[in-house]
This record gives C-alpha cells, structure tokens and sequence, in this order.
C-alpha cells in the first residue's frame, strides 16, 4: 500500500488507478482484511456482482465478500480495458475484465463489464460502490 507521501506524487488518476488495482489484487488474495481496506465502511456503499441483487451499505457488501471468498480456492482477473475519470474527489474506472474463479467442484470463466466509484476521504480513495455486469460469450468460430 502506497504512503500518503508517495500518493501526494500521483497524479488524480494514478491514485484511482492505484486504488482500483489495490480492489483487484484483494479480490485475488482471498483475504477479507485486504478487501475492507479498500472499501468505505459506511451506510452509502453498494455493490452488485454478475447474477446477484444489489447489496446497500458496508456490513452487506463486506458479508458477501467474506461468503465469496469461504467458497472460492482461486480467482484471476485479467483486463482487457480500463478508463479512468476524476472530478474533484470522485473518481472512476470503467473496466473490461476477463475473470477465472476456481472452486472445489470446479471453475468459472466469465467477461464482465464492470464499474467502479472512488471517493477521496482524509487522502485515500476508497471503494463507494462495484457494479459488474456480464457480457456475453464472444462467439465460437466454426470451421467449414
């Protein structure tokens, strides 16, 4: 984690940037502390993962990765774009992702499309709100 000196460096983006590489590397840690360390713990954050119903404030949002990450061995993200905006003390970053979640009983491959918003609090970014949504699967080539 980068030191309030070294962020000071950063321009806006690079600290979003950073900050949304830091939600990503706790995703693929499977560690909890990790992932409350990017989030803001108030009543205001949301969070909607692919196929499941928008959770509203951080004890929901923090239990669901808790269950996600009891029931997952594995997971890699691997993006394939990624934007980012900053206006005053919001920042976001739109991102293309490739995701492979290995389970006991197996593994899942899916693209998604998500977004995520950044507030800036006391000179760090945290995590106010997730949204990824599925894409659909690129179609197969079929030989002739």
């Amino acid at each position: 984690m980068s030191t309030p000196a070294a962020r000071g460096k950063q321009s806006p983006e690079e600290a979003v940037r950073a900050a949304n590489q830091r939600f990503y590397a706790a995703f693929e840690s499977l560690d909890l502390a990790e992932m409350e360390a990017v989030w803001a713990h108030d009543d205001g954050v949301e969070c909607v993962q692919p196929g499941w119903e928008l959770l509203l404030g951080w004890e929901e949002v923090r239990e669901r990765w808790a269950r996600i990450f009891r029931n997952t061995k594995r997971v890699r993200v691997a993006f394939s774009a990624l934007w980012v905006r900053v206006e005053g003390h919001v920042g976001w970053v739109a991102c293309t992702a490739r995701v492979t979640t290995a389970f006991a009983d197996g593994f899942d491959e899916a693209t998604v499309q998500a977004t995520n918003i950044f507030v800036e609090r006391d000179g760090a970014w945290l995590l106010v709100a997730h949204h990824a949504s599925p894409l659909p699967a690129a179609p197969r080539a079929t030989v002739q």
